[in-house]
């Protein structure tokens, strides 16, 4: 029997699995396959961690832990949907709302001053960011549109793309340091023999504090980098003042939380420097109610609640006259009056960049209208790339859905590869000294000078997931005959001794007549956007944090979304995980479903994993039917996509759940159409012709439960069994499918 572990998340792709995976489970029944699920959701992790109160029924297993295990074996068929990369602020309303339902699980505390709170932030820690990604993670990245999928995107182009003004004339551009940033910092080295190495830091005294162990394998390439906050901090208000002179908007894009240490700290710089007069005047009061420009001018705002209102009322005016005779800020939500620097999760770069080059190069006002923007995204390493996009769609106009070509991703990310592992090694400098990387025998392998409060930071890249990289991007220039660009800068630390590798590990393969090329990131970006403009496609080769802005970037323009990508990590010890597309959209379409009964979540990523999951569980137990059900699902994608079965944004129109009965549909008829196994065949043709029989009855029970607020009973932990009523609203489907 095989086993397919189908991931429990959040949001709208949680409310999705109540009405896609009974019918998957109903399909698979009988042929060799199992679909189980596994609770990896922010607030299952929450409840993991913390079982020490809680009730026996309250209880839930670390079943992340678990599947951290299962991707180490060559077994592991995972589909991952997209979970939430907790900030602090989400991590906050989880716990809120957990409490609430009576499971007695501490508060987070913001400000650590005891040895219990240093231990409780550390616990939650595990909670914070993308928990999930690292754990289960343990195989590079094959990100792509799906064939049949670009080509419905290519007939059917999506109508969300906005005009560049006439060439040359958008007050447009991607703001970025031109020093003191990570990138002019970075030092790397790659180890000769594993070792165990300290990051410490010396004060001007000679002081020194051990910061961290790390143990390191021979062949791991090791960084240290350094983001100078005064440097940092001059460049926002300095920008600040060009966009208020051009009469553009101001816009800040971070990661704060993939990036979970550095980036809140960046974030809160420039919360600093835009409300400095309010911040400075107040600073002995604010501190004293901790409020956190860390968590953004919400957070703050919130804070000062605890105080008189008379005292509240004077700062809020403060903070308001902050607005006046500066740059205005693009707007999140101009009706609530949420601004760009309001909670640090709200403007993740590679969700917003993408956005802006879609909307011509603007984001929106304080009068809902669309307004030019600079957008800051302060570190030079990947801002160069949105930089050069936003500089050609100025020149050369705005993108065409029907005619672009693709850009695919091979991403190195195996084994916390890269920046997204550096959270536990991101310190503040306590003070004026510098950090060093010691190695056990006492050499000093990396140092870096600092002043109080720059921001340092450790990341790493094992030899065995780069070399694996490499194989796969070879792989991939074989079998799509496409080139493939290593986007790469030798003029950056960590860069030069990956280069060092791909050079080292491409002559293991046979290359012969592809087109392979290693390309600073500004240069590849030119490249990819050349060809895409000609309809040419391209791959590009890259490492962790670049994988996941490209993935966003590309999709989006050219599909509407990122959700529509097959994403399939083969899995270094031989498994398989399967991703099913982004979802930063996610609480959008919650909140319009629980408003309107309306969800518009599209589960075409998580139709599209299934595809290569039940082809591996086909191959790993030499299993024909499994390979059938991947055959016609394959078959079924294509006639949801033809016959444009996909949710609308509208209430009273198809959505998510009538996307999946279509899907059940199709599926079923394309497995009574096949002559490969008898048996399936004749039991799917009376599940064909029992669906297609009532397709006019379960149409209208799928929009006639729309129009009216939806109780599901939680946001982060909704009561399954009203979940499942609100998302299986056909009485008709739900008997033939459970009754199969």
């Amino acid at each position: 029997m095989a086993k397919i572990i189908w991931s429990e998340i959040d949001e709208a792709p949680a409310l999705a699995t109540y009405a896609f995976l009974p019918i998957v489970q109903a399909f698979c029944k009988g042929t060799g396959v199992d679909v189980e699920t596994k609770d990896i959701s922010l607030s299952g992790r929450v409840i993991a961690n913390f079982p020490e109160n809680l009730t026996e029924e309250q209880k839930v297993a670390d079943y992340l832990s678990e599947l951290g295990e299962l991707v180490l074996k060559p077994e592991a068929n995972v589909i991952k949907l997209p979970n939430i990369s907790a900030s602090i602020p989400q991590l906050q309303d989880c716990i809120k709302e957990l409490q609430e339902k009576g499971y007695d699980i501490p508060s987070y505390p913001e400000e650590a001053n005891t040895p219990e709170e240093k231990e409780l932030q550390a616990r939650f820690s595990k909670c914070l960011g993308s928990a999930v990604n690292p754990v289960l993670r343990e195989g590079n990245s094959d990100r792509r549109a799906a064939a049949s999928v670009k080509r419905f995107a290519q007939k059917n182009p999506h109508r969300m793309m906005q005009d560049w003004p006439a060439p040359g004339t958008s007050k447009c551009r991607v703001a970025h340091m031109d020093g003191g940033d990570f990138y002019e910092t970075e030092q790397s080295v790659t180890m000769d023999a594993a070792d165990t190495v300290k990051i410490q830091f010396v004060d001007e005294a000679g002081t020194v504090t051990e910061m961290k162990e790390v143990a390191l394998q021979a062949g791991e390439v090791f960084d240290s980098s350094v983001m100078k906050v005064a440097q940092l901090q001059e460049f926002y208000a300095k920008t600040a003042q060009e966009a208020k002179e051009k009469g553009v908007l101001l816009s800040l894009h971070l990661k704060a939380t993939m990036m979970k240490i550095s980036d809140p700290i960046m974030f809160g710089h420039c919360v600093k420097v835009y409300f400095k007069a309010a911040l400075d005047k107040h600073a002995d009061t604010l501190a004293a109610i901790g409020a956190n420009p860390n968590l953004g001018m919400g957070d703050i705002l919130n804070k000062l609640n605890k105080l008189p209102a008379d005292k509240k009322a004077e700062i809020e005016a403060d903070i308001n006259a902050c607005y006046e005779g500066q740059a205005a800020l693009a707007m999140v939500d101009s009706r609530k009056n949420i601004t760009n620097l309001h909670v640090p999760n709200d403007v993740i770069v590679d969700a917003s960049m993408p956005n802006v080059v879609r909307d011509g190069g603007r984001m929106w006002n304080l009068q809902d209208e669309l307004q030019d923007t600079i957008a800051m995204v302060p570190d030079r390493c990947y801002a160069t790339i949105y930089r050069e996009i936003c500089e050609d769609a100025n020149k050369n106009g705005q993108f065409n859905p029907a005619t672009m070509g693709s850009v695919a991703n091979v991403g190195l990310m195996a084994q916390k590869a890269e920046e997204y592992g550096s959270h536990d090694k991101t310190f503040e400098a306590p003070s004026k000294g510098k950090f060093q990387v010691v190695a056990s025998n006492g050499t000093i392998l990396m140092e870096q000078p600092v002043s109080a409060d720059d921001i340092y930071r450790s990341s790493q890249a094992k030899d065995v997931p780069i070399r694996d990289w490499v194989k796969l991007a070879v792989n991939r220039a074989k079998e799509s005959g496409e080139p493939a660009i290593f986007w790469l800068d030798e003029k950056r630390g960590h860069d030069q001794q990956i280069i060092k590798k791909v050079n080292k590990y491409l002559p293991e393969y046979d290359t012969t007549g592809l087109d392979i090329r290693i390309m600073a990131p500004v240069d590849a970006m030119r490249f990819s956007l050349e060809r895409v403009r000609k309809g040419l496609n391209t791959i590009s080769v890259t490492g962790n944090v670049l994988r996941d802005y490209l993935t966003d970037l590309f999709p989006i323009l050219e599909l509407g979304t990122s959700a529509r990508m097959l994403s399939i990590v083969p899995l270094i010890e031989g498994g398989g995980l399967f991703e099913t597309g982004a979802g930063g959209s996610a609480p959008k379409h919650v909140e319009q479903f629980l408003k309107e009964g309306h969800i518009r979540w599209d589960s075409l990523g998580e139709f599209c994993a299934l595809v290569p999951s039940l082809e591996q569980a086909a191959s790993a137990d030499n299993n024909p039917k499994a390979a059938i059900l991947a055959e016609t699902l394959d078959v079924a994608i294509g006639q949801y996509l033809e016959n444009q079965k996909l949710p609308s944004r509208k209430v009273k129109e198809i959505d998510n759940r009538g996307g999946s009965f279509y899907l059940a549909l199709y599926w079923a008829q394309a497995l009574a159409a096949q002559d490969k196994d008898a048996e399936m065949k004749a039991r799917f043709a009376k599940v064909a012709a029992d669906i297609a029989a009532n397709v006019e009855k379960i149409d209208a029970e799928m929009i006639d439960c729309q129009g009216s607020p939806v109780d599901i009973g939680g946001y982060f932990r909704p009561d399954p069994i009203k979940a499942a009523a609100a998302m299986r609203p056909s009485a008709t489907l739900n008997a033939i499918i459970d009754n199969m």
